[in-house]
């Protein structure tokens, strides 16, 4: 098969072994900077152009679309789905995921478990919503953040209406959610390829830190989950329609409460930590499916 990657640097480490898995089984792989893509919306045929060479020939693409690139990122990728090519994630899937405040309600609605979440448009509702999901302490996050910026811990009620007041003074979208204080700091990584949890990781933030977030310094180490937090997390990904899924769980009193479904989860710290050829695993769930024209919309919403 020939296989496009859409990603901004080929050096990053899940792309480079998204290369070397497609490699070791005799694909051809190119990596495409989403950003130097340009469209030809045409009715009978739609084409990708990347460095002025038309990208017609591709059997399956693998998004790997940062937040800061969605909107264009998910342009790109609707257009290669136009034009028959198996998406590993699909467009809409991918987008409806980016979205927190959708993607928390879509959980919601299909009974999955979530921390007590308010949402909120003016400064006056504040104390209101603070009230509604608990009281101090609460976690104020930011719509659009990733990897932890824009998560502060508000310890008091005081403390909490300054931060969201704060963001709310500057436009800022801000979700305001309880705090599971039994998770200790850490949370779950499971990451789900293709309905089944192919490996898991337990992140444990670093001293003083309430985010897990490797890139903010936490650690990772192997975990054995329950069958509860499995299901959890399978269906998680399910709902949003996602074949690849890093499915963000905390341990709380009332079991597994789901923080984020990530459509372009890292591979580092999960092959690490699990010792599993994670992209391996990948690679032979797209040879299984990659038919053409196969990009029917999974999921609801």
């Amino acid at each position: 098969m020939k296989i496009a990657i859409l990603s901004r640097n080929r050096k990053l480490y899940s792309t480079r072994r998204l290369i070397e898995a497609a490699e070791e089984r005799g694909h051809t792989v190119k990596v495409i900077d989403i950003l130097r893509c340009y469209m030809n919306i045409a009715s009978h045929k739609p084409m990708v152009y990347f460095r002025g060479e038309p990208m017609d020939d591709f059997d399956a693409v693998i998004p790997r679309i940062g937040a800061s690139v969605t909107f264009y990122g998910t342009a790109v990728l609707r257009q290669f789905e136009m034009m028959g090519v198996y998406p590993l994630n699909e467009s809409v899937a991918l987008t409806r995921s980016r979205d927190k405040l959708r993607s928390l309600q879509l959980l919601s609605r299909r009974g999955i478990g979530l921390p007590v979440t308010g949402f909120a448009n003016k400064p006056d509702d504040v104390k209101e919503v603070i009230k509604l999901v608990g009281g101090a302490p609460v976690v104020v996050k930011l719509l659009e953040g990733t990897q932890g910026i824009g998560v502060v811990l508000a310890e008091t009620d005081k403390a909490a209406e300054s931060v969201m007041e704060g963001f709310m003074g500057l436009k800022a979208n801000i979700l305001v959610q309880e705090f599971i204080k039994e998770a200790g700091g850490s949370d779950i990584r499971c990451l789900v390829v293709g309905g089944k949890v192919v490996a898991a990781m337990k992140r444990q933030g670093a001293a003083g830190e309430f985010r897990s977030n490797l890139h903010r310094g936490g650690t990772a180490s192997l975990i054995r989950i329950t069958p509860e937090e499995r299901s959890t997390a399978v269906r998680a990904a399910n709902i949003m329609g996602l074949n690849l899924a890093g499915v963000d769980l905390l341990r709380s009193n009332h079991g597994p409460v789901v923080m984020e479904v990530n459509s372009s989860p890292g591979l580092e710290g999960i092959e690490y930590a699990s010792e599993k050829d994670v992209a391996g695993i990948i690679i032979k769930f797209i040879e299984a499916q990659a038919k053409p024209g196969k990009t029917a919309t999974k999921g609801k919403g």
